[in-house]
């Protein structure tokens, strides 16, 4: 396909949806019991579309007393009675229906948003092994896209087929019981109408998942190349035209496949809907047919009545077959949203909690590795003693930041054990585990909001004297105090508005407000100068005072002070020590130290 030149950009292939019909059974009941919540609402809205069907068969019955009674018997009080009852008929079930509207679009608009929760809260308990193999942009159109996609059938769809049903069978009975000769004529093509419909919802369906998918891949695109990041990238690469022509291959495809989707059995519908169009003339014909072969049981106040009767009969099935064309549609929306629904939750949530923890953090015999990949950590067994500094060294793909991850928790290990203060962190609460052990990436993310909002998402209940010692603390304070908006400087998208080191620090005044026990430095100084490093190293070391710290580390200042340095390589541990120790003993680390000739050990980044 043209513009997909680079893997970078190359969206996923759409995951295969499930075609086995017992899962789609169970997917279908669990689409019912997202509405179980709310069975009051709906049993309301049932009773009222019993009561507007109900009511709106009554006025054939009475058009035709007043076509062969009281017209003819020249009745006028009659005539009065059931004119003001044909009235009042369509009044009534106007209320009714704007009330039934009201609740039925209150139902679907609370299923959406519990089905929106559901996916989100779903995701937030995933590991940080999906995201790094999901898209964003994917993730993205699955709540917005698919779900979105499923409003109509959600918010009216299973109201209408309640309606239509009920009125279709009302409007059957009183046709049979008009004349059954009239009902069995009109309704003979019913069944096929009915089968033909079936099929073409199967091949709607097709076309629906491949659409979503390519919705998916549009969001994707829209989210990867229009990022600051993205924007970056294309320019300083020249690739803006080659992006450009990406997105309108793909909004090319997602194009033809609305029009697929729209024209899609319309053939078909527009002879379903020709038929019902000619069949009040047909049952004029049929009814004068009879009334010549001597029939006297056919009135014309009966014609006249069975025809409205008809008249009725078609919108409701031509919505119930177009309802049908539409949940088979919505159907493989719905497959794509149990998929995320039903993604292995790997990081289970314990339920210790960890009280005044001392921070001593230990790795036991741990064992790691990504999916089906080669181990990244074999063996891996070293302790951190409580209020004490280790850095991790090693050459890159030795484990360092995964060792970190799985202390805070991002991973579970495969094998073996770590824990605080003695207890396995998968027993330990999040919200326990968050406030113990704080992160500072190498990845600094900062939302689109002040620098305020951003710093208190630490900790919301901070005080802004709080905040102003947290930024203080991380050598940031004089510059925000600098800004024209101080610390309600909007910082942009992912922080673009303040340089590398400034994000950083601001990030570390962050993990400051959180205070935790355990801080783990993901190669925290990696994007500052060396001036600005010396100063917040001397805001970090201050901060370590009493705390456990774990830091990731590639310059020498950093290594030098630590009370133990773990050296790493391919996944195993192969010395422990402290820097002065490790140097004399002239293994691994001293090859390192002495292979970059003293200088910043920037080959130790991971």
């Amino acid at each position: 396909m043209p513009g997909r030149r680079f893997d970078s950009f190359t969206p996923q292939d759409a995951p295969e949806r499930p075609a086995d019909p017992a899962v789609r059974k169970a997917n279908f009941r669990r689409i019912v019991r997202l509405f179980r919540a709310y069975k009051r609402r709906l049993a309301a809205v049932s009773g009222l579309i019993v009561v507007s069907a109900g009511l709106g068969v009554i006025t054939p019955f009475l058009l035709r007393e007043v076509l062969d009674v009281a017209i003819p018997e020249e009745d006028v009080g009659l005539l009065t009675i059931l004119v003001a009852g044909m009235v009042a008929i369509p009044i009534v079930t106007g209320v009714l229906g704007v009330w039934q509207t009201l609740l039925s679009n209150q139902v679907g608009q609370a299923v959406m948003h519990d089905l929106r929760s559901q996916v989100y809260r779903h995701l937030q308990r995933l590991s940080l092994a999906f995201f790094t193999r999901t898209r964003t942009g994917e993730v993205q159109s699955r709540i917005a896209n698919d779900i979105g996609g499923i409003e109509t059938v959600v918010t009216s769809t299973a109201t209408s087929v309640l309606a239509n049903v009920t009125t279709v069978l009302a409007t059957v009975v009183a046709m049979v019981l008009l004349d059954w000769r009239l009902a069995a004529f009109s309704l003979a093509l019913l069944p096929l109408f009915v089968l033909l419909t079936k099929r073409v919802g199967a091949q709607r369906k097709k076309v629906a998942a491949e659409r979503q998918a390519s919705l998916a891949d549009v969001s994707s695109i829209v989210q990867e190349s229009l990022s600051v990041s993205g924007i970056l990238l294309g320019k300083t690469m020249g690739r803006t035209e080659d992006l450009a022509l990406r997105f309108e291959t793909e909004s090319e495809r997602l194009a033809a496949l609305e029009v697929r989707s729209r024209m899609t059995g319309r053939w078909m519908m527009a002879a379903i809907q020709t038929s019902f169009a000619v069949m009040p003339a047909l049952v004029y014909w049929f009814a004068g047919f009879t009334i010549a072969q001597g029939s006297a049981t056919i009135t014309i106040g009966t014609v006249v009545a069975f025809t409205t009767l008809q008249t009725r009969l078609f919108f409701p099935i031509g919505s119930l077959l177009g309802v049908q064309l539409e949940i088979q549609t919505s159907l493989a929306l719905f497959d794509r949203i149990f998929e995320y629904l039903d993604q292995k939750v790997d990081v289970e949530e314990g339920t210790r909690m960890l009280e005044a923890p001392r921070g001593e953090v230990r790795l036991d015999s741990v064992w790691f590795r990504y999916d089906d990949a080669a181990w990244t950590l074999q063996d891996v067994s070293f302790a951190v003693p409580a209020g004490t500094k280790t850095a991790l060294v090693g050459e890159t793909g030795s484990g360092k930041t995964t060792c970190a991850y799985l202390v805070a928790r991002l991973y579970d290990a495969t094998q073996g054990t770590v824990s605080i203060d003695g207890v396995d962190v998968r027993d330990v609460t999040f919200e326990s585990l968050a406030a113990a052990v704080g992160v500072v990436s190498q990845e600094t993310y900062l939302f689109h909001a002040t620098v305020r909002e951003n710093l208190r998402f630490a900790d919301p209940d901070a005080t802004d004297e709080e905040i102003e010692e947290a930024a203080r603390a991380a050598q940031i304070h004089e510059l925000i105090a600098t800004l024209p908006d101080g610390y309600d400087t909007v910082v942009g998208e992912r922080g673009y508005r303040f340089s590398g080191g400034e994000k950083q620090r601001i990030a570390i005044a962050r993990t400051i407000l959180r205070n935790p026990p355990v801080l783990v430095l993901d190669e925290a100084t990696s994007s500052l100068d060396t001036q600005t490093e010396r100063l917040v190293q001397e805001a970090l070391e201050r901060l370590s005072e009493g705390r456990t710290t774990i830091a990731i580390a590639h310059r020498l200042s950093t290594v030098r002070d630590a009370d133990q340095i773990v050296v790493l390589d391919r996944g195993r541990v192969v010395e422990v020590g402290t820097h002065d120790e490790l140097v004399a003993r002239g293994g691994r680390f001293a090859e390192l130290a002495a292979r970059d000739g003293g200088s910043p050990l920037s080959m130790l980044a991971e």
